[in-house]
């Protein structure tokens, strides 16, 4: 069962902002992206941006591709930091839905009272993450969360193949993850928090999913990828990056 809130930042001047706003032509230009004005978003909190550094959100948006009036879908979006960051790239014409597999208070602070119909909170199951009577999606996000479902009862299988089907041909899935020791597969998504990224490929592969590109903008060299991500104490920590297609 699916239930959908829609809801926006308190203050009225937010959702001016974003439904009267729209992106420059270099924000969406997928050759050297300026991301300033997405950044910048005052649908965004002051600490998204503070963490803007660590995750690389220029870097993220570009290697997913994201363009103004897409239709996307963020699965286990947490407190919605990507989801907010989504929402002010695709702009006005767009969507986005923060799907949690149950209700997240920080995602219901951040969006507020005031209504904005291009940004949905979703609290669905991870068997079923798609809310019913969504329009084929362009884009699906799985940012830090591939190894947290790991440690859930969902039928991944399950999940990958609706991933696979809500997708426009052409879409694409983007998974970003923290990295393991090659050849640990899953052993590590408990106790460390990360996840081998050929597993990730294997399982996303086998629901009919291509890879479509890899990238290298969050890769730590020097991570022995022996602690959990957040115990690195200010050392760089390894996480890789996946675009899949839907051919």
């Amino acid at each position: 069962m699916h239930k959908t809130l829609r809801r926006a930042p308190v203050l009225l001047a937010l959702s001016a902002a974003l439904l009267t706003g729209t992106l420059p032509a270099h924000a969406a230009d997928q050759a050297g992206n300026n991301w300033q004005t997405v950044l910048a978003s005052p649908l965004r909190t002051d600490d998204d941006r503070k963490g803007d550094e660590h995750r690389k959100s220029a870097e993220f948006l570009t290697f997913a591709q994201v363009k103004p009036g897409m239709k996307v879908l963020d699965v286990s979006s947490g407190g919605g930091a990507t989801a907010a960051l989504l929402t002010a790239a695709v702009g006005s014409k767009g969507e986005v839905w923060a799907q949690n597999a149950k209700p997240n208070a920080k995602l219901d602070a951040r969006l507020g009272q005031a209504t904005l119909p291009n940004l949905h909170a979703v609290v669905a199951d991870f068997n079923d993450p798609v809310p019913k009577g969504t329009p084929p999606l362009d884009l699906i996000t799985i940012n830090m969360s591939y190894h947290d479902i790991v440690n859930t009862p969902a039928d991944r299988a399950a999940l990958n193949k609706r991933l696979y089907d809500a997708l426009k041909p052409g879409g694409h899935l983007v998974i970003i993850d923290n990295a393991a020791r090659k050849g640990s597969g899953l052993t590590a998504t408990k106790t460390l928090h990360r996840i081998d990224e050929d597993a990730v490929v294997d399982e996303v592969t086998k629901a009919g999913f291509k890879v479509d590109a890899r990238s290298d903008y969050l890769r730590a060299p020097s991570d022995p990828r022996e602690q959990p991500f957040f115990e690195m104490k200010g050392a760089p920590d390894d996480k890789f990056a996946i675009r899949f297609v839907k051919k």
